[in-house]
């Protein structure tokens, strides 16, 4: 079963939706590390379902990691 997330980017305010499994989105409420809770998504996505900044966002204000 899936569990669809939805996050407002502070910034620029645009919306943005993350699936997960609700038995890692379980798992991340009761402590899990994020990283370890979903594994299959990636950076961005997690740093979405933490802070809501979207990668664009972030890039701009903290740059690229490149």
């Amino acid at each position: 079963m899936f569990k669809k997330i939805q996050r407002i980017c502070p910034y620029c305010r645009c919306h943005n939706l993350v699936t997960v499994l609700v038995s890692e989105f379980e798992n991340w409420e009761n402590g899990e590390l994020i990283q370890k809770a979903f594994p299959e998504l990636s950076a961005d996505d997690r740093e979405l379902l933490l802070t809501g900044i979207c990668s664009k966002c972030w890039n701009e204000i903290f740059g690229d990691d490149d």
